[in-house]
């Protein structure tokens, strides 16, 4: 007869702890989309005493946390596996806000763009029939 190692369990309660923290992320993040969409369509129907920056701004939060969400939807669809695309969309993302927010250096936006080009190609080898481990 095989014996129980009294550890056997731990991996499993701390996959359910895992989980039922990204739900109450996921939920916290959804709480947040709607107070941007709300942001966002309230900016557009008064007209706006935001400059467009600060929508774009706006926008490109509401794209981080859409992002956020999918990549909580895509691990559970993917039996607890972070598809490294969605990490790399993100970084994108939010590289990009942060060159909207701060433009004022020359190099340091040239840096940035930079970092762009660098995830576009890990995208790229991410997507690559070899590495591709989600559909």
């Amino acid at each position: 007869m095989k014996t129980k190692n009294k550890f056997e369990y731990v991996p499993v309660v701390l996959q359910w702890v895992l989980n039922i923290a990204l739900i109450v992320l996921a939920l916290i993040l959804v709480i947040f989309l709607g107070k941007e969409t709300i942001y966002i369509f309230g900016f557009i129907k008064e007209g706006g005493d935001l400059n467009k920056l600060d929508l774009l701004e706006g926008i490109l939060i509401y794209f981080l946390y859409f992002e956020f969400i999918a990549l909580i939807i895509k691990y559970f669809e993917a039996k607890h596996h972070f598809p490294l695309r969605y990490f790399i969309y993100i970084g994108i993302t939010a590289i990009i806000r942060l060159i909207i927010i701060d433009h004022e250096s020359p190099v340091d936006t040239l840096i940035y763009a930079g970092a762009i080009l660098v995830l576009v190609f890990t995208l790229f080898l991410a997507n690559t029939r070899h590495l591709k481990r989600d559909n």
